[in-house]
């Protein structure tokens, strides 16, 4: 059984700078795909980033040139109020494209909440 756990969620001013983290517990096999997704209140969980097993990343529009997904969390930098959500790890045991399709991920974490607010 494989988990993941978030961690690094919180409150942040616009502009400014956060970073989460995923750690997976359990059966920790070669070809992993990582995910970030997000939810905000009233709407669809959408990705975030990803990144497969060797190390190619795939970012939503919204995100690049702010964000930064590595193979053990996610940089978010120069926030804006847009990014206030909560934040989900998913994995997907494979080898493929950095997907941000969620129905391509079978493990998930709980998620972590992250505010952006002055």
């Amino acid at each position: 059984q494989v988990q993941l756990r978030e961690s690094g969620g919180g409150s942040v001013q616009p502009g400014g700078s956060l970073r989460l983290s995923c750690s997976v517990f359990g059966n920790t096999g070669s070809g992993i795909r990582l995910a970030w997704f997000r939810q905000a209140p009233g709407k669809e969980r959408e990705g975030v980033a990803a990144i497969n097993d060797w190390g190619a990343t795939n970012y939503a529009d919204s995100v690049k040139g702010r964000f930064i997904i590595s193979r053990d969390g996610l940089q978010m930098n120069r926030m804006t109020p847009e990014d206030t959500a909560m934040y989900f790890c998913a994995a997907n045991y494979g080898y493929g494209s950095p997907t941000l399709t969620k129905n391509a991920y079978n493990y998930w974490g709980q998620g972590t909440q992250v505010t952006v607010s002055s």
